[in-house]
């Protein structure tokens, strides 16, 4: 049973009870250190036990016991006395051997030492203020001087580092931009900080950091001849890499090189001078100094962005150790090529870029298959970078596509086949359409490689993000995708299949690319839309690039989309409606929108169940301008595209507002006019212009009655989307298309999509781009004079006021 108990009342508890605890730690500590030194292992391992289930209450209590802790002379003595009880374990590491019973549960409670420590400052980093001079101390001691040498363990290491790293940097010990407005602890806090990291020291850590800490051990060098995947992938930061010294060890460095930089920053260059020109192959240390040099001046790229003049640096020094072909010197080959990655974006002249990629070229046929592994790495973050010019690279394209495909062929685990596809995908998308002649042999072994893969669910993703950029190289070309591609969709998108929460986000984005990108419909690729009702059950973040789908679907075929689907996507979208934000009921009235637009009589007919709401929302004056906005534009397309059935739509919800057709009718004209800065966009508000025009000319009284109204909204559409020309002082619709025209591409422009063909010819046709407004309201003016007289149309004229009479007569000048 859990008990529910006050913070008062645990703070009183933590209280009464920790002179015990605090009595008994020390009584269980004193003894376990008795009996190690008098060689009584067995005994000692006995009393190590209740020192461990005593410092676990002691860590809890000290941690979460108290809201002043500093205030309580008991809990900083605790806290001031765990250093001393540190070093005094730490001595029993020399007593007790590495393979006896009693080490491993030592080790666990020297880290439960420094787990206090670490809890307390993260928790309570004022109170911990007295404490920091001897935690920088004590830390430092251990890891970065002799004091460690025999007793330190790598856990301990992490620990300790981990210790500093938090007091260099927390926020609660930098004082404010304005000095003044610092405070008090602050500034005590960064003057102990100040104080501690003098010169000597700084300098020490840094030379320490490099030279110790981030060379590559025995064990890592013999994982690189022995597993070489594993080793790159560890390296790049694999699950089992972040839990181990080296990434503490980084993170401490960009740290402290951050913070101290003008003083650290001479220190590495100085390392850098000392190890210019080629290591000699038969001084490994030398190399592996070199590399774990590199690897800092790789961490510290922006830190030394002013200090560094990496171009020089990459002709002159980087370019001459990649040509070193011996290997031995692969370890260099590997990191100056990793080296050059971490400054490509940083500082590196675009016109190196082609050097850079004849590099790249060569060391993709390195012997050595982790120079192979991070020199793909690099390619990525070439590619990816915002000065990456694709006509820089073409002339390397086909080779270099052609070895990441056989290095692809080459790893055998899954983190590598991942890594190696990343880069592959990051390659097509960049150069997009120049891709087509080089996949051939892509495109033949991902359906072998998908096999493959099927309890691998991460690389599963990984080839999805291929076949996305696939597709969009590809274009209309990926049809001779589709007998791998529609079955991977299928799957990937199928809630009811286990790999879905996987791979549902990707292979969504690949159904809607692949649509996107196909000339025409296939049954097979009309089919996969019986996966879509479930999708939309789930109403999960991929709701919104299901719209796009559907939307898609219309644009590619639709007589056959909604022949097959409207009935059951028109059922959705009523449950849907039922529950949904505001943003989704737009989403769903723009797919009608599109429905109606692409196909007016289909479309009408087929979401007739959902517009009586439509009509309801206007009537009623929705109070959503954007959900307004768009009942208005379905409104506005029936009107204008399919007149009939709006009357029998208007006749069916006359009768359920208890009211004439046309009374209602009058209402909505009224309620449009009211309501039509709810309507921002442009196109919209053209369409909503022609469509109330459309009723013209008409001898119906309620609709003479809004004639002002229409009017009004017409002059407001005209001024949104007519242009003066300047040279004539004639006006002309800017939304008019005369003609499909291919656009003209930058390098960097992608090219237009097949859908993007399909909109702009569906422009064409639409009445918003092809019929003039200016001409249109000219015509319908004319034809209700005729109808009416000139009498009669005058007495309707002076309807409307005079100002937007005289700005109506300017836009229609010379017709």
């Amino acid at each position: 049973m859990c008990l529910d108990i006050p913070h008062s009342v645990s703070f009183q508890l933590a209280s009464s009870i920790y002179s015990f605890a605090c009595s008994l730690w020390n009584h269980h500590t004193d003894t376990f250190l008795q009996q190690i030194y008098a060689g009584d292992q067995q005994t000692a391992l006995s009393s190590l036990e209740r020192t461990l289930l005593s410092l676990k209450v002691l860590r809890k209590l000290t941690v979460h016991g108290f809201t002043e802790p500093n205030n309580n002379m008991e809990v900083m003595g605790f806290l001031n006395a765990v250093f001393e009880r540190l070093k005094q374990f730490l001595e029993c590491c020399r007593q007790v051997g590495p393979g006896s019973p009693c080490r491993e549960k030592l080790e666990k409670t020297i880290i439960l030492y420094t787990k206090v420590l670490l809890d307390f400052l993260e928790y309570h980093p004022w109170p911990f203020i007295p404490l920091i001079q001897r935690s920088l101390e004590f830390a430092v001691s251990y890891v970065f001087t002799e004091a460690g040498e025999g007793v330190v363990f790598e856990r301990f290491i992490v620990q300790c580092m981990n210790l500093i790293k938090m007091i260099v940097k927390n926020d609660a010990y930098k004082p404010a931009k304005n000095i003044e407005d610092s405070k008090p602890e602050s500034l005590e806090a960064y003057k102990i900080k100040t104080a501690f990291f003098t010169h000597q020291t700084l300098t020490e850590i840094g030379r320490r950091l490099v030279s110790k800490y981030f060379l590559l051990t025995e064990e890592e060098l013999t994982m690189w001849e022995e597993d070489p995947e594993s080793f790159a992938v560890e390296e790049t930061g694999g699950d089992s890499w972040k839990y181990s010294l080296r990434p503490c060890t980084e993170v401490l460095f960009l740290d402290v090189f951050h913070n101290y930089s003008q003083t650290l920053t001479p220190v590495l260059l100085e390392m850098v001078q000392n190890l210019q020109g080629p290591s000699n192959v038969e001084e490994p240390v030398q190399m592996l100094m070199k590399d774990a040099v590199y690897n800092a001046v790789g961490l510290a790229a922006y830190e030394l962005f002013d200090n560094v003049d990496f171009d020089q640096w990459f002709k002159n020094q980087l370019l001459g150790e990649l040509q070193v072909s011996h290997n031995r010197y692969k370890l260099i080959r590997r990191r100056v090529i990793w080296l050059i990655g971490q400054w490509i974006s940083v500082k590196f002249k675009p016109d190196l870029r082609p050097l850079l990629y004849e590099v790249i070229l060569s060391l993709m046929q390195d012997p050595d298959l982790v120079v192979r592994i991070e020199t793909a790495t690099t390619l990525k973050l070439a590619v990816d970078d915002f000065e990456f010019r694709t006509e820089q690279f073409l002339p390397y394209l086909e080779s270099i596509f052609s070895l990441l495909f056989q290095l692809l062929q080459q790893v055998n685990e899954c983190d590598t086949k991942m890594q190696v596809l990343h880069v592959i995908s990051c390659v097509i998308e960049r150069v997009s359409i120049q891709i087509r002649p080089y996949v051939g042999c892509l495109v033949q072994y991902l359906p072998l490689l998908w096999k493959q893969s099927e309890e691998h669910n991460m690389l599963r993703c990984a080839i999805l993000t291929t076949l996305i950029h696939l597709v969009q190289g590809l274009g209309a070309e990926s049809k001779n995708l589709y007998p791998f591609l529609l079955p991977v969709i299928q799957l990937s998108t199928d809630v009811s299949q286990p790999p879905h929460v996987y791979l549902l986000e990707d292979g969504l984005e690949l159904w809607l690319v692949t649509l996107e990108n196909s000339s025409a419909i296939t049954p097979e690729l009309l089919r996969i839309f019986q996966n879509m009702s479930a999708l939309l059950e789930l109403s999960s973040e991929n709701v919104r690039t299901c719209f796009q789908i559907i939307n898609a679907y219309i644009y590619l075929s639709a007589t056959d989309f909604l022949q097959n689907y409207a009935e059951a996507l028109c059922r959705s979208f009523c449950e849907l409606l039922k529950d949904i934000s505001t943003e989704g009921q737009v989403q769903v009235l723009k797919v009608v929108e599109s429905a109606i637009k692409v196909s007016p009589i289909l479309g009408s007919h087929m979401f007739q169940p959902l517009l009586p709401s439509v009509i309801r929302g206007i009537v009623e004056g929705e109070r959503y301008p954007v959900v307004m906005s768009t009942h208005l534009g379905v409104t506005g397309r029936i009107l204008l595209q399919n007149s009939g059935f709006f009357t029998s739509l208007l006749t069916q919800m006359a009768a359920e507002f208890n009211q004439e057709a046309d009374q209602l009718l009058g209402n909505m004209i009224e309620m449009w006019v009211d309501r039509m800065d709810n309507i921002t966009q442009p196109e919209r508000r053209k369409l909503s212009a022609l469509a109330l025009l459309s009723l013209l000319p008409s001898e119906n009284g309620v609709i003479q009655d809004k004639f002002c109204g229409i009017v009004n909204i017409s002059v407001e559409a005209l001024h949104d989307v007519m242009t003066e020309d300047p040279e004539t002082s004639t006006f002309k619709d800017c939304m008019l298309m005369s003609h499909f025209e291919e656009p003209k591409l930058t390098d960097d422009e992608e090219p237009p999509t097949e859908q993007d063909k399909r909109k702009r010819l569906l422009a064409l046709e639409d009445p918003v781009h092809s019929v003039s407004l200016q001409q249109f309201v000219y015509e319908k003016l004319k034809a209700q004079q005729m109808l009416m007289g000139d009498q009669g149309f005058q007495a309707l004229m002076e309807t409307v006021d005079t100002e937007i009479v005289r700005q109506l007569q300017e836009f229609l000048q010379g017709m």
